[in-house]
């Protein structure tokens, strides 16, 4: 006799609530995160850790982007922010935030936006 078959969620929320314990969201300094936003792992994964982190800490060994790290796992930002924000607080991940371009020193090349507003004049 075969136990009784549980319905599944095709959508896979059940899945993300349990991944989340419930959270839609991530909180502190991981509300900052964007998909450009590079991850890299300040540690190993240790045995009992949830699997999802495991993952990301092996994935995280060299600089990844969160939209490849969400690809990768096949994981919706939101809850791939959620669980980076729980390794955050633990410091087992780094966070490198993108240098917008008015930040890094320089304006725009004035000389490249020339040439692509006479290239665009021409059409």
């Amino acid at each position: 006799m075969s136990a009784p078959r549980r319905p599944t969620d095709p959508s896979g929320l059940e899945r993300y609530y349990v991944l989340t314990g419930g959270r839609s969201g991530p909180v502190g300094s991981a509300s900052s995160l964007d998909v450009a936003t590079l991850i890299v792992a300040r540690s190993a994964p240790v045995p009992g850790m949830q699997h999802e982190h495991e993952e990301i800490l092996r994935r995280c060994r060299q600089p990844l982007s969160v939209a490849e790290l969400g690809a990768h796992l096949g994981l919706p930002f939101n809850i791939l922010a959620v669980l980076l924000a729980d390794l955050l607080e633990a410091d087992r991940v780094e966070a490198r935030h993108p240098i917008p371009a008015r930040n890094a020193g320089r304006g725009p090349d004035l000389a490249l936006l020339e040439e692509v507003l006479s290239g665009l004049q021409r059409l």
